[in-house]
């Protein structure tokens, strides 16, 4: 069963007239609701709101990284472990192959259903994870492999245990190594960017974010309850924050928007899979196109001149 979000009501009643069209064979009446149907999705998604946006890019149907994998990567092999403490499911780390192409895949998995959730700890990784996710990628560095990083979470985890085992250090330590790995390095947000549990991951030569994903220093409920004590107002914080891709791009933020299905990537996983894997193969043939010291450079250039202030 499709899940609907409240602005998306009418797309519910007319594919219900749909379906029962189709089931009593009715053609004419199947035309009319088809034609019906388009000028719904394209009146509804023309004008989405920041606060809708963010709604969509936390859709329980919405791909996750492993649903990515699944769908663009082929003979891949999955890497464990930190070597220092433990697994954290939160982070995925698979070496293989994206249309001939060999790449290591990092991705921040929520899980769906409960015990998957509790098992992927909704997403928010362990400073485990993050080293997990640096070893990755120090292997790829040394086989000469590019990096594909898909950026999903709500934030790092902000439990006792993370803390004690140096969430922040673990954090300022991948922003600080991917800023200088050299091999190509592209990162996508597919959902929800969330702090510095985006961050960990999101350095890169290029940094892209599917159409209806939002990235923030911090959720829009964290910000009304900070900044009003009112969590009635997060739809004023959401757009407030300038979270949504159209918003970043703007700000100089990311480098691209992938332009995902139109009704959202959690309508059609298999299109918006396809035009994520030809985002990132096009992207990797301008990469490596470049002279390695060039692509550094550039890198350092982009990171550098990020954030603006007036004294």
């Amino acid at each position: 069963m499709a899940t609907y979000l409240d602005f998306e009501k009418k797309l519910q009643e007319i594919e219900k007239q749909l379906d029962a069209a189709k089931a009593r064979g009715d053609n004419a009446a199947i035309e009319i609701l088809q034609k019906d149907l388009e000028k719904e999705v394209a009146k509804t998604y023309k004008n989405l709101s920041e606060y809708q946006k963010l709604q969509l890019a936390r859709h329980p149907d919405r791909p996750y990284a492993l649903d990515y994998v699944r769908l663009i990567m082929d003979d891949y092999y999955e890497i464990h472990g930190d070597r220092c403490f433990r697994d954290d499911p939160a982070i995925l780390c698979f070496l293989g192959y994206i249309d001939g192409k060999r790449t290591m895949l990092i991705g921040e998995q929520k899980g769906r259903g409960t015990k998957n959730k509790l098992k992927r700890n909704f997403g928010m990784p362990h400073p485990e994870g993050y080293r997990k996710a640096l070893r990755a990628a120090k292997l790829a560095e040394k086989f000469g492999i590019p990096v594909l990083m898909l950026i999903d979470t709500p934030g790092a985890y902000p439990g006792i245990g993370a803390e004690e085992r140096g969430q922040s250090e673990a954090i300022a330590r991948n922003l600080f190594e991917f800023s200088r790995l050299n091999i190509p390095t592209i990162s996508i947000v597919i959902g929800e960017g969330g702090s510095g549990g985006a961050l960990a991951i999101g350095v890169a030569d290029k940094l892209a974010m599917m159409r209806y994903s939002v990235f923030s220093v911090i959720s829009p409920e964290g910000c009304a309850a900070i900044l009003w004590n009112d969590p009635s107002k997060v739809e004023q914080a959401t757009k407030a924050l300038k979270i949504t891709a159209e918003d970043l791009e703007k700000l100089g933020l990311i480098d691209d928007i992938i332009d995902e299905p139109i009704m959202g990537a959690h309508r059609d996983k298999e299109g918006a899979a396809q035009v994520l894997k030809e985002y990132y193969l096009k992207t990797l043939a301008e990469l490596e196109a470049m002279d390695p010291s060039e692509r550094l450079e550039k890198r350092y250039e982009k990171l550098m001149s990020m954030g603006r202030f007036k004294e």
